[in-house]
């Protein structure tokens, strides 16, 4: 039997709006969850130095995210401006992608990924404690696990 296009094969549940998400549109869903309730103005200059793009464009893209259940809008307190807001957490997306570029790009090789990751950036001091805190959680985890 053929999978239907656009439908999750296992189930035949639509797949949730962010599985197949733009590069661009996914660039402003980022600046809407880092910076909280956010304008398409301050998108514009959060992305100014990666993704430059005009006013118009950022409203495009948050136009195709509100319409995928993405972000929500509301009038702002002054102005004509709306205010954008996420309507979902971006801890699962992270994880997400992280996972699918982990395996398509490392062949799912934890240690070569953050060899790579390292070498390309790296790591503040401040940046080298958070690490080895999130370790520590790890391994405590894993003890944990193989004590069930």
């Amino acid at each position: 039997m053929a999978k239907k296009a656009g439908k999750n094969h296992r189930n035949n549940h639509p797949k949730p709006a962010f599985d197949n998400i733009p590069n661009a549109e996914l660039d402003v869903l980022s600046c809407v969850w880092r910076e909280g309730p956010v304008t398409a103005k301050r998108i514009r200059e959060m992305m100014l130095k990666t993704r430059p793009m005009a006013h118009g464009s950022v409203v495009t893209l948050l136009t195709r995210l509100e319409a995928k259940g993405l972000v929500t809008r509301e009038k702002g307190a002054v102005g004509k401006a709306f205010v954008f807001r996420a309507k979902t957490a971006a801890e699962p997306t992270y994880r997400r992608l992280t996972r699918e570029f982990l395996h398509r790009v490392f062949a799912g090789d934890l240690a070569e990924m953050f060899a790579a990751m390292v070498d390309a950036e790296p790591p503040s001091p401040q940046h080298l404690l958070a690490i080895q805190k999130q370790l520590v959680l790890v391994k405590s985890r894993l003890r944990k696990k193989a004590r069930r």
